[in-house]
């Protein structure tokens, strides 16, 4: 239960209240807190960042992949994101004799420029506010009911809207459904690979510095959008040109200096800043703690194979590295609740509201009771999820059932099974059934030792042994036909997949008696049955009071002016750029620069090593115009930026909307902002502008693309 010590609350939200950006801030770029920004040194307008009658800065930014941001920075199309948002698309180029990760790559004229298949950049061409039309009739339908009738008024407002061929429309929630906004998207399939320096660079200090400053990753890579004749959205084809953009941002290389304004501009994945108290609780103390221990087993068992092996290495470099971001911001968020005393000052906030409106305690208090009922459910949900992930053996047999239940239901036609083929073809291409035996034989181990009795099959506690499950997983494994190293209609499945789906009735039956397969189901109809309808249950009601509590909130607490949780949407974050000092005796600059690269070099390291020219460069202190007052390369810095995944690749701007750094992390004892913002400690973590030139003129010689921008000094 909730510790509600008052004495420290209090004086914790009575500090907390004299801060600016006291809560952060993630705004809707047609709402945006105009005055606030104004008032912390922006010069440009509100009309200047998002217009649709007009070029702005909106126009400059997309959505890079369905996750990332990035921003055009020329006008010939020259996209800007991060080396992590393009580390799927340089690991595809990438082989064991041609290893971009490693050497890195610049095109040297657009005519070398490489294509990616599949990835898409979205504009936000418009958003309207259609709460009025999507909850139309909706005042007193609960539930199932509501639902229904909130996607057919979506259905209806998305029929009555003319669009262009190549544009969509988009209906999301906010404010937990009290609000509805429409937005007009434009997609481009046409995205090619410009430029990436080595990871040495780009990921520099990989997983040991990840969300930790100070930073001294140049996290950045280079696209180029391209269009057909008319510049509009075209597949690919050696016909199409570069996109010419209604605006690009010019990049600003001035020095910066603390507290100057910044705004960041991008698309936040999600944020869950009005959770009650116990919600928070439940976060800190039960389930991150689950998902890091899962995540745990499996990072050390794939890390040990990676550093002994290049080809692993390769395979496995984007999964790594996304299973390893999580894990360590999820300890940080833990960390970072404990320190900002987060769940006392929600208890705190939570006594304001009732004594000022008394029906928020019997929300509070019935929210309180679903929590605490779905507590165990909630755990089992965690740890079954992040096995079902992290367990990529187990992984695959959840994609057969599924493919086999809409099979069965008569739900699976040819283009679907086409689609699932070319999924597992995916899957497999970056899969090693060997590799992967081990880190299920541990998981499972994790599994039937923290989940409680009632949550797992007869007779599990066979797999409570670590070893002895490494031992016979081997043997499931090897036998296995989803795994690809038992064959099936005289094919393997990570082989001939056609060949494999010759027979679909055998292919079927065969997986059936697949003993990896049984074991997964066994695991997966328990959860099923015990967990899943019980925890999901809970869930709905749950949610029902959350959008119950979070009108309350907005109608009760006039004094504060909210914004709406991140739900991949375009916002706007802003602050100013700032050190800070996060623990006892320890102070942190606002900037890094080159220097401490070399500082921390290890000749040879998968993390911190440096390219041998870079080393040179630093030596005879070539910098170019890329240098700052101190004569040194600024490579980071800091600011009050309330940023969270999806951020990522987003463009940072000064005051006057000059590009002047990109943004790729928070600092960890921050990464619970998710949550609880706290000014104290939450920063977020851009490369600057000037390294990111530094790198493409000196060290990888294509000034070509530096000819392209518009460069402010």
């Amino acid at each position: 239960m909730i510790k509600r010590n008052i004495l420290i609350a209090s004086a914790f939200f009575s500090f907390s209240l004299g801060l600016a950006q006291q809560y952060g801030g993630m705004w809707i770029p047609t709402e945006l807190n105009e005055k606030e920004m104004k008032d912390l040194g922006m010069k440009i307008s509100a009309k200047d960042i998002f217009n649709t009658q007009k070029p702005s800065i909106k126009d400059a930014v997309v959505q890079f992949n369905g996750g990332c941001t990035a921003e055009i920075i020329s006008p010939k199309g020259l996209l800007l994101t991060n080396h992590h948002c393009g580390y799927g698309q340089i690991q595809a180029h990438s082989t064991v004799q041609n290893d971009l990760l490693s050497n890195g790559f610049w095109a040297k004229n657009m005519s070398t420029e490489l294509p990616n298949p599949g990835v898409t950049v979205d504009f936000i061409v418009d958003i309207k506010d259609v709460s009025a039309q999507i909850l139309e009739s909706t005042d007193n339908l609960q539930e199932q009911d509501l639902a229904k009738k909130i996607a057919n008024n979506i259905e209806v407002y998305k029929n009555s809207q003319k669009i262009e061929s190549y544009q969509s429309i988009s209906v999301k929630p906010m404010y937990y459904g009290n609000k509805y906004y429409a937005y007009v998207i434009e997609t481009y399939k046409d995205v090619r690979l410009v430029g990436a320096p080595p990871q040495s660079i780009g990921k520099f200090g990989s997983d040991t510095d990840n969300w930790v400053w100070p930073r001294h990753t140049g996290d950045f890579s280079m696209f180029r959008i391209y269009a057909d004749k008319n510049n509009k959205p075209a597949e690919y084809s050696k016909d199409n040109v570069p996109y010419v953009p209604k605006h690009y941002l010019p990049v600003s290389i001035k020095d910066k200096a603390e507290n100057d304004f910044t705004f960041v501009f991008g698309f936040p994945g999600r944020t869950t800043e009005y959770l009650p108290a116990i919600a928070v609780e439940k976060i800190m103390k039960e389930i991150d703690p689950a998902r890091i221990a899962v995540r745990d087993v499996a990072l050390k068992t794939l890390d040990e194979k990676m550093r002994a092996d290049d080809a692993t290495r390769i395979k496995y470099a984007s999964k790594f590295a996304s299973v390893a971001n999580y894990w360590k911001k999820w300890i940080g968020e833990v960390e970072g609740l404990k320190k900002s005393n987060a769940v006392q000052k929600k208890v705190m906030y939570e006594g304001s509201l009732i004594a000022k409106n008394h029906e928020v305690k019997t929300t509070l208090d019935q929210l309180n009771k679903l929590y605490n009922d779905q507590a165990p459910y909630a755990l089992n949900n965690a740890y079954y999820s992040e096995v079902i992930r992290n367990a990529e053996t187990f992984a695959l047999a959840n994609l057969y059932s599924n493919y086999i239940t809409s099979l069965e239901a008569g739900k699976m036609d040819e283009k679907g099974t086409t689609a699932f083929k070319t999924k597992l073809t995916s899957f497999y291409k970056d899969y090693s059934a060997e590799l992967d035996s081990k880190v299920t034989a541990k998981l499972l181990a994790l599994y039937a030792n923290k989940t409680e009795a009632q949550f797992l099959p007869a007779g599990f506690d066979k797999y409570k042994n670590e070893a002895q499950n490494i031992v016979s997983f081997e043997e499931l494994s090897k036998n296995s036909v989803i795994t690809g190293r038992s064959q099936v209609n005289g094919a393997a499945l990570n082989g001939d997949i056609e060949k494999a789906f010759s027979n679909q009735d055998k292919l079927i039956k065969t997986i059936k008696k697949d003993a990896v397969y049984q074991l997964f189901m066994s695991i997966k109809d328990t959860y099923m049955k015990t967990a899943d309808p019980q925890f999901t249950g809970l869930q709905a009601k749950i949610d029902v009071l959350q959008k119950k509590f979070m009108a309350q909130q907005i109608s009760t607490d006039k004094d504060r002016k909210f914004f709406p949780d991140a739900n991949s949407t375009l916002r706007v974050t802003y602050g100013k750029v700032k050190g800070s000092t996060p623990r006892d005796a320890v102070s942190y600059d606002y900037q890094t620069h080159l220097a401490g690269v070399i500082e921390k070099y290890v000749p040879g390291d998968y993390e911190f090593d440096v390219p041998q020219k870079l080393i040179d460069l630093y030596n005879k202190k070539d910098y170019g115009n890329y240098k700052d007052k101190s004569g040194d390369v600024p490579v980071g810095f800091t600011a009050t930026n309330h940023t969270t995944g999806g951020n990522s690749g987003s463009p940072a701007l000064d005051a006057h909307g000059n590009l002047v750094g990109l943004n790729f992390d928070r600092q960890w004892e921050g990464t619970m902002s998710d949550i609880n913002y706290d000014p104290r400690f939450s920063r977020n973590i851009m490369v600057d502008t000037k390294y990111i030139l530094f790198i493409i003129d000196k060290f990888a010689d294509s000034k070509w693309l530096i000819d392209e921008m518009k460069i402010v000094k």
